[in-house]
């Protein structure tokens, strides 16, 4: 009896090492990828930080679709447009999902939109995004997107050298403008400066590798405080957002009370609670969402253009040379202008290109198994769409390191002229299939008023060394950590284009931008008040 029971044990215990050693390891017919080793799988290899330079080396070597194996869990990383077309665009009833994060359901309780899993709750958060931001009722808007672009030239003016701030600002206080009915007149004001640092921690703990893999590894969550330092981010995270974005709310409801509504989103988004099915926790976070959409994702860009337009000085006299001569010297841009720019539209498609602002997207989930080319894609799969590997593909681009908006002339897409372009689409930066970005129509606008003032008013040059009086060279990889492509702050010499175009720069500020500005200067701060009252005499 003994010797049985002895060998029912050397048996069990040799199946449960070989249940083990398999954990891991890439399943018969998965895409292929890098080697695996037992237990991890690829966890061991997984990029910490700047995930979208090791995924863009891996499918050079494995193609448009491989696997990694991060433990028992899969990975599919897309880096091809035909395999992004066939399973986010045509497969998008089964790829809507999201993986679990459970950093994010700390964060927001899973009620951030983009981050949302799949279900009654982000529908509702997604239908209500539809309703208020249609096209006819961004350019509701315009006036205010128009007055805050006004503001970013005549702040250029005055202190160019804060240029980088003076974005973010911008941005911050679009999107507020907008929902909230409430602008932010300074990069300093407390919502914006609340916001920005949030947000940076939001992103940082967001990038894929810069924390623990407690999705993988669950027990991680019981690991003491102490030891366990993503805690006390996620805890501090909440606290200020919500903070910021449930104050924001109540502050618009209580306009709304008072009778003291003045078109916001937010306006709408309360007065349809009951109609949509939302209540204020849903609300909160939708409009939290928002901003973070709205701000990081703008100012983002436009940085990451001016890096562009000093280090590419052709493209910037090209731009000027365009712009030039078909606005003059007389009078701003107007989104009026865009149909006669196609230059300067190339610019914006080639700034998305060379610097995608979500370099891998948010990572999307399958919730039916599916083939692809002969491989399986289990359920449960995470998916990753490497943007920055699809726009930096060598065999799709020429010269893919180079900026070059000539390329957006040549081709509809940028690409080289033998390259099948059927399944391309021009907005893959604002993400794929159901999960594409609602506020695209927002974003397009304020791309557009944005660099068509900036290549009209300004010239941007590399600083220059105070020894030597010769140009300093930015450097155009020199970008934070983060889910996002956000350029550290650097700098550069910005001049105004002539005399003229500081004048029409200052009178459209005083006598068209200040008066829309006032129905949006609502329970400002005492600082803000003073700040006003000096900036404006």
């Amino acid at each position: 009896m003994t010797s049985i029971v002895s060998v029912l044990l050397f048996l069990i215990t040799i199946w449960a090492l070989r249940r083990l050693y398999k954990i891991g390891a890439r399943e018969p017919l998965l895409p292929p990828g890098p080697p695996t080793i037992p237990l991890l799988g690829n966890l061991h290899v997984f990029p910490q930080e700047f995930a979208h330079y090791k995924f863009t080396t891996w499918a050079r070597e494995y193609g448009e679709i491989y696997s990694l194996k991060m433990g028992p869990s899969t990975v599919i990383v897309l880096t091809g447009m035909n395999a992004v077309k066939e399973l986010l665009e045509k497969r998008s009833g089964s790829t809507v999902d999201r993986p679990a994060l459970r950093i994010a359901n700390i964060v927001t309780g899973g009620l951030n939109m983009v981050l949302a899993r799949y279900g009654n709750e982000w529908r509702i958060l997604r239908k209500t995004a539809h309703a208020i931001l249609t096209p006819a009722a961004v350019m509701a808007h315009l006036p205010i997107q128009a007055a805050e672009a006004t503001q970013v030239m005549h702040d250029l003016l005055k202190s160019p050298e804060r240029f980088y701030t003076h974005i973010g600002r911008y941005s911050n206080s679009v999107i507020m403008s907008v929902l909230y009915g409430k602008r932010c007149p300074r990069y300093e004001t407390r919502e914006a400066a609340s916001f920005f640092e949030v947000q940076h921690l939001w992103g940082l703990i967001l990038e894929p590798g810069s924390q623990p893999p407690i999705d993988l590894l669950p027990f991680l969550c019981y690991v003491p405080r102490r030891w366990a330092p993503w805690k006390a981010l996620s805890e501090k995270i909440r606290m200020d957002q919500r903070k910021l974005y449930f104050g924001l709310l109540d502050e618009c409801a209580d306009r709304i009370q008072k009778g003291e509504e003045n078109g916001s989103f937010m306006e709408e988004v309360i007065n349809r609670q009951d109609e949509s099915g939302s209540s204020r926790e849903l609300s909160g976070y939708f409009g939290g969402v928002l901003i973070e959409g709205g701000s990081d994702t703008t100012s983002s860009f436009l940085q990451s253009l001016i890096l562009l337009l000093i280090a590419f000085p052709e493209v910037q006299r090209k731009g000027h040379e365009e712009i030039g001569g078909i606005v003059g010297d007389q009078r701003t841009p107007t989104l009026d202008d865009v149909p006669r720019l196609p230059y300067m539209q190339a610019i914006i498609k080639e700034t998305h290109r060379m610097r995608p602002v979500a370099p891998l997207a948010i990572p999307h989930m399958n919730r039916e198994p599916e083939v692809y080319n002969g491989y399986i894609i289990p359920e449960g799969s995470t998916i990753f769409v490497n943007t920055w590997g699809i726009y930096h593909d060598p065999d799709l681009y020429e010269d893919p390191e180079t900026f070059n908006p000539d390329r957006f002339i040549d081709n509809e897409y940028g690409t080289k002229p033998n390259v099948d372009t059927s399944n391309f689409r021009a907005n893959i930066a604002f993400g794929y299939g159901r999960r594409i970005c609602p506020g695209i129509h927002l974003a397009n606008n304020s791309l557009l008023l944005n660099t068509m003032n900036l290549l009209w008013g300004f010239s941007f040059e590399s600083p220059l060394d105070t020894s030597t009086g010769l140009p300093i060279p930015v450097d155009i990889f020199n970008y934070h950590k983060g889910i996002l492509a956000v350029p550290k702050p650097f700098k550069c010499r910005i001049t105004c284009r002539s005399p003229g175009h500081a004048q029409i720069i200052e009178r459209d500020f005083w006598s068209e931008a200040i008066p829309i500005f006032e129905r949006f200067e609502r329970n400002l701060s005492e600082e803000d008040e003073a700040w006003l009252k000096v900036s404006r005499k």
